[in-house]
């Protein structure tokens, strides 16, 4: 029988790896471009720190893992009956895989808390594990890409991971929509219509407009228990449309009433305006992304408090590739409360799929070998051996077929691999101190000095 993995989860394929390692390092670039440091964590964490943090849906999808060597030490068949799962996990299981990267990030906060520099800035790629039912787009092990500054509440620090976006989308080339919203707003809505308790019925019914116009939005509503004069307060929201800044005034017309509504305005205005004046002079990245204000946009509710961002592919149908958003007590889950933080996470999966349906990784990335050294023989591999080392140290990725097979093999092999050059050398290239170098998208042949063959493949 033939082995497998577990389901949810996927071998990557060496082309694969290629264009993933294209977007971990184009964006940890970019990360270290603006300050941002690195920082690893463990694959497991102890469960008590993981337990509790995600809602009760959450703690369900946690990986356990069972306690070393006897684990069922201590625990009687009684236990093993009358317990529930959870209690029955706590006893056989001190660890678990972690569920994301931002509850250990805060626990990284509390525990090395003496040794950092506030404001920290840290960046985290790594895998996360959830026990999901896995379906398309979704797995129970994917990466996550995030950037967080903890300890500021400098509307700075939003507007720098704006930036930060824009330049990863313009480096792949993919033209991106940042939708802006913030909690504060929502909040404020909640406040003048009088229904808290309302507030994620609204933004989901409000997002259904484009589908399903305004009259089934307003039934909605109704459905959702709110009164006619909720209703008839949010319809300019609703209907809000224009530019950024037409948006803003109506917002604050709507919410003059709401302190809290205002500030979140504010905070908006301060971001949307702080990118515009930057971007005016900045031809590209105007034209690579956009920024609007966007009343939808909900993220997590209970998570975030200030400023949420999400980014959608402008020329793909696919979900939100990155997301994010100020929140004012990252640490308090540990005891430690008032450490404010705001960061962004990039979807690297969706992202792959994105860059895979535009078909914009970069040759250099698809084709890990450029230049392939046919082996005629002992004789042959020996005068090569001292070249490939000389277009190494140039630069150039290379590789000689290893046996002495026939020149028909060694072909099919450069064109599986998508290898663009091979030299080939025989008794007179020997002779003239030269290689035969073929172009094998084009098919043209030239005769080289070693030089001349590095000076052509760079």
């Amino acid at each position: 029988m033939k082995p497998s993995i577990p389901k949810g989860t996927r071998d990557f394929s060496p082309l694969e790896m290629a264009k993933r390692n294209y977007i971990f390092d184009t964006i940890r670039s970019v990360y270290a471009l603006y300050g941002f440091q690195q920082i690893e964590t463990p694959a497991m964490e102890n469960l008590s720190t993981l337990m509790g943090k995600y809602g009760e849906e959450g703690d369900k999808l946690l990986f356990k893992i069972l306690n070393s060597g006897d684990f069922l030490r201590g625990v009687s068949d009684e236990d093993i009956h009358q317990k529930t799962t959870n209690q029955l996990a706590a006893q056989l299981c001190e660890k678990g895989l972690r569920y994301d990267l931002t509850v250990p990030f805060a626990r990284y906060v509390v525990q090395h808390r003496e040794e950092l520099t506030l404001p920290f800035r840290r960046y985290q790629i790594q895998p996360v594990w959830r026990a999901d039912r896995p379906q398309k787009g979704r797995y129970r092990e994917f990466y996550q890409c995030d950037a967080d500054v903890v300890g500021s509440d400098s509307l700075l620090n939003e507007v720098e991971l704006m930036q930060i976006v824009s330049e990863v989308f313009r480096r792949f080339g993919v033209r991106v929509c940042v939708k802006i919203n913030n909690r504060k707003i929502l909040t404020g809505i909640a406040e003048i219509i009088g229904a808290t308790d309302k507030i994620v019925d609204i933004t989901v019914a409000i997002d259904k407009l484009d589908k399903i116009g305004l009259d089934n939005v307003n039934a909605e509503l109704r459905e959702d228990g709110l009164s006619e004069e909720q209703i008839e307060k949010l319809q300019p929201i609703i209907k809000l449309s224009g530019s950024n800044d037409e948006k803003m005034a109506t917002m604050r017309e709507v919410l003059k009433d709401s302190e809290t509504g205002l500030k979140g305005v504010d905070e908006v205005e301060f971001v949307l305006n702080t990118l515009a004046s930057l971007a005016a002079g900045e031809e590209t990245e105007s034209a690579n992304s956009y920024y609007e204000l966007d009343l939808t946009l909900a993220r997590g509710l209970n998570y975030y408090t200030g400023c949420i961002f999400e980014v959608k592919a402008l020329d793909v149908e696919i979900g939100s590739i990155t997301g994010g958003g100020r929140y004012d007590n990252l640490t308090g889950i540990f005891g430690m409360p008032g450490i404010s933080g705001v960061g962004i996470s990039f979807g690297a999966d969706r992202i792959f799929d994105v860059l895979n349906q535009l078909e914009l990784y970069p040759e250099s990335v698809v084709s890990a070998t450029r230049l392939l050294f046919v082996n005629f023989g002992e004789r042959e591999a020996a005068y090569s051996m001292p070249v490939i080392g000389k277009a190494r140290k140039a630069g150039i990725a290379c590789e000689i077929y290893p046996d002495s097979v026939k020149m028909k093999k060694q072909m099919q092999y450069a064109n599986q691999k998508a290898i663009p050059f091979v030299a080939i050398v025989g008794e007179t290239e020997m002779e003239q101190g030269k290689l035969t170098l073929k172009n094998m998208t084009t098919g043209e042949q030239s005769l080289v000095t070693p030089d001349e063959l590095i000076a052509v493949i760079k």
